[in-house]
């Protein structure tokens, strides 16, 4: 598999809320995360953000969907980005307030820095979750 097309599979496992179980195969060992944005500043691996998406898919934000509004693989950095929308509801239990019935079409972007193995070996989040969280009702 390349580089572009194993990072294509993460995405889509991530996204897909398979966890870590069905990320970790895409995954360089120890691979790092980054967010600039409140609700991700204390996750630090790709590990730990694969869980937390699939806990916010499966709890407060059940039945939740994405698509992928366009992607590109740049060879000289070996990045993938993909930019995409998430769409939620909060009609489950498990969120910071009671369920409230809202819904959030959030854009964001995912790059992902692959090594020669062509794993995830670096992920950045790029994501506007304030926007997010006031459309949930969340702040």
């Amino acid at each position: 598999m390349n580089k572009y097309e194993n990072a294509t599979a993460f995405f889509h496992a991530c996204e897909g809320l398979q966890g870590w179980n069905g990320c970790s195969k895409y995954v360089a060992n120890g691979a790092k995360f980054t967010a600039q944005c409140e609700p991700l500043v204390e996750i630090e691996t790709v590990e730990q953000y694969c869980e937390w998406m699939s806990g916010l898919g499966k709890g407060p934000l059940a039945g939740c969907s994405y698509s992928i509004d366009t992607s590109s693989f740049d060879n000289e950095t070996a990045t993938a980005l993909f930019f995409g929308t998430f769409t939620g509801q909060h009609s489950s239990d498990g969120g910071p307030v009671p369920p409230t019935g809202k819904t959030t079409n959030s854009q964001y972007v995912y790059a992902l820095k692959m090594n020669d193995d062509g794993l995830v070996e670096q992920m950045t989040k790029i994501w506007n979750a304030s926007w997010a969280l006031n459309e949930l009702g969340w702040v």
